[in-house]
């Protein structure tokens, strides 16, 4: 560590992955651990308690499969129905290793694929379970009946996704989250009413009860009646979701949050690559400071679009339609010939706001504020244009495709997509960062273990698309299952009473903190510390990083992390339905996290997948890694009151070879 990071952070000691077996031939890993891992016979399942948090495909398949298995199940969730989740949202569809086109797909390649597009910054064992396990996936949802889309003679038909030449992704229509959250949400309340799933709606759990540094339960509170509760269990499960929001406009529903995630990193759980954040190409733009999320529209359209900007900035305010083809540039196709517009997403994104820095933005002016702090108008979109599909299929075909997402694009927009172009532009959606796990998916601290989007194994520095649904439904159903036993094979454990001291620790915290969050009284709204956060977020550790940005960055997030405790005003009690104390203790652990991130992207100095620094690039002005400095995961303590500390777990690759990413 140079001297100049020694004030942000400390390095500790390294950390490797002891979970994944040694072998010779990597087809073999995945079985060689399921024979290794101890059993649990059932009768001893059902004396077993495991606490899920979450009930996103990750959560809800994993009760699902947990519950069937025999255990006893606690499932928590913030919503009122635990399909109201927010993997609902998700559009395009979930990738598979099936070969169904004939076209040259492989286990290995998804496995390549997903370790190429993640910039070579995944760790491989998971990556290849994970692309071995895919086609169960597949055939586990279309038992549940998931209307995934079919050929004319039957079979399941496939589309492609950015950073891929073959067609694996499945969907159904532009809807596949919401099909498959059903689907789990059918299958975990059929236990609910076997009586080994118990659901615990409208709660948001809010500490990890930690005995002799061995999780054992959580603090939840009630968000209806305020009620502080403790729940005890012999295992813990976080499939919390990802953290996107701390950039206040992002995709995600305004909900999601890292509280759960956050509050276990407090207590000791490693927290890995916070700032490997995805930068989503298709969303619809921004149109003003009244808004508080971004609408995605799914990556699958760019099957069929074409983007595109005008050659000339004097054309940019003309109508898309008037502009004949030799005065367009359809940039993706240009630089990229071989995958064209369906090239990664931190790529399409990158290349979209060079775009619009160049001054070839469409779409209305949108009032802005430069790195130095100074106001400016700047047209943020490029044209996603169906013109030459409608022509070459008709209408009806691409309606029959994409009719949802253009009635979703004409509600919001006023726009008839058929006829106008689309306008889109990159916008914050998935956070590849997240708890550190092992190849068991076990967290740094003894029984809590993570999975989905709250951990961050899979997916390096940039997520390929359909691999979000992908991960979630293995690690519930497949994963987790098969190495959580392996723990719970130690039982019988120790019950811990309501009354045990780290039990008391744990709940007089969470009380304290809200009794803090009431007393502070200060003149700013919790909404509006989020929203300057989310803009410091945005511009100093969004698509282009700097060092000097960075630190900039760190310094104004320390500023307005002392307002907030100082200045703060959260209206309402604590023992009632009070959605102004939610969001203060959300956005407090947003303000810990921003740091983080900008911390972890000072130190990494280089570009690689959705992060990207200005000081690292190639000639041709592409990411440019440093394999030799940076080829590792950044997993980090929590530093208490001092700086954090970073402990690195090197990524060896021995089935893949090492290289400079590139879809020209």
């Amino acid at each position: 560590m140079t001297d100049t990071l020694s004030e942000y952070f400390s390095e500790g000691t390294p950390i490797a992955d002891t979970k994944a077996p040694d072998v010779a031939d990597i087809n073999t890993m995945w079985t060689q651990h399921q024979f290794d891992s101890a059993l649990v016979n059932p009768s001893n399942r059902r004396k077993l308690d495991v606490i899920i948090v979450g009930t996103g495909l990750a959560g809800a398949s994993a009760a699902a499969t947990m519950g069937e298995a025999g255990y006893n199940v606690k499932s928590f969730f913030y919503q009122d129905s635990a399909r109201r989740a927010h993997s609902i949202a998700a559009q395009g569809g979930i990738n598979a290793a099936k070969n169904y086109n004939d076209d040259g797909d492989s286990v290995y390649r998804l496995f390549y694929d997903t370790v190429k597009g993640g910039d070579y910054r995944s760790r491989e064992s998971n990556v290849f379970r994970l692309a071995q396990v895919s086609s169960n996936i597949i055939d586990q949802c279309v038992a549940q009946g998931v209307p995934f889309a079919r050929e004319y003679g039957g079979l399941l038909d496939n589309r492609s996704f950015g950073g891929v030449q073959v067609a694996r992704t499945f969907y159904a229509a532009g809807q596949t989250g919401q099909q498959l959250l059903i689907g789990a949400y059918q299958a975990m309340e059929r236990q609910v009413a076997k009586g080994t799933v118990t659901e615990y709606s409208r709660h948001e759990m809010l500490e990890v009860i930690l005995v002799e540094g061995v999780a054992r339960g959580i603090i939840a509170r009630d968000m209806v009646t305020g009620e502080i509760e403790t729940h005890l269990a012999d295992v813990v499960v976080l499939a919390s979701g990802g953290y996107g929001n701390v950039f206040f406009l992002s995709t995600n529903a305004m909900g999601c949050n890292v509280t759960a995630a956050w509050r276990a990193h407090r207590k000791g759980a490693y927290f890995a690559n916070p700032c490997y954040t995805q930068i989503h190409p298709t969303c619809i733009p921004v149109s003003g400071d009244h808004q508080s999320k971004l609408t995605l529209m799914s990556e699958s359209l760019r099957n069929d679009g074409r983007i595109w900007v005008p050659k000339r900035a004097e054309d940019c305010d003309k109508d898309p339609r008037q502009i004949p083809e030799e005065d367009r540039d359809y940039y993706l196709e240009r630089i990229y010939p071989a995958f064209g517009n369906l090239v990664p997403r931190d790529i399409a994104s990158r290349q979209a706001k060079n775009r619009c820095d160049e001054g070839r933005g469409v779409g209305p002016l949108v009032d802005e504020v430069d790195a130095d702090g100074n106001p400016r108008q700047m047209r943020r979109g490029v044209y996603l244009d169906f013109a030459a599909a409608i022509e070459r299929l008709g209408k009806a075909a691409v309606e029959e495709k994409y009719g949802n997402l253009f009635d979703m694009y004409a509600r919001i927009t006023g726009e008839n997509p058929y006829e106008v172009p689309m306008r889109i532009y990159p916008a914050v959606h998935y956070t590849m960062g997240g708890l550190w796990v092992d190849y068991d998916l076990q967290t740094s601290v003894e029984g809590l273990f993570s999975i989905g989007e709250a951990n961050f194994s899979d997916h390096g520095a940039n997520r390929l698309g359909a691999s979000s649904l992908m991960q979630c439904l293995a690690d519930g159903y497949f994963v987790l299952p098969n190495t959580i036993r392996d723990y719970l094979a130690k039982a019988p454990f120790d019950k811990i009473a309501e009354d045990h001291p780290a039990v008391v620790e744990a709940k007089s915290a969470v009380t304290d903190r809200i009794e803090k969050f009431l007393s502070i009284n200060g003149e700013r709204s919790v909404d509006s510390f989020h929203r300057e956060l989310g803009h410091i977020m945005w511009e100093y550790c969004g698509m282009e990083r700097t060092d000097e940005g960075l630190r900039k960055g760190i310094g104004l997030i320390r500023e307005l992390k002392d307002e907030f405790w100082s200045n703060v005003r959260v209206l309402g009690t604590a023992d009632s339905l009070n959605q102004s104390l939610e969001k203060a203790g959300r956005v407090a652990d947003f303000l810990e996290l921003g740091e983080l991130m900008c911390i972890d992207a000072l130190n990494r100095r280089e570009s690689c997948g959705g992060h990207f620094r200005a000081e690292s690039v190639t000639e041709d002005g592409e990411a440019l890694r440093h394999d030799d400095e940076f080829a590792y995961v950044a997993a980090w303590e929590f530093g208490g009151d001092g700086a954090p500390v970073l402990h690195k777990e090197d990524l060896n690759y021995k089935f893949i070879e090492l290289k400079q990413r590139s879809y020209k």
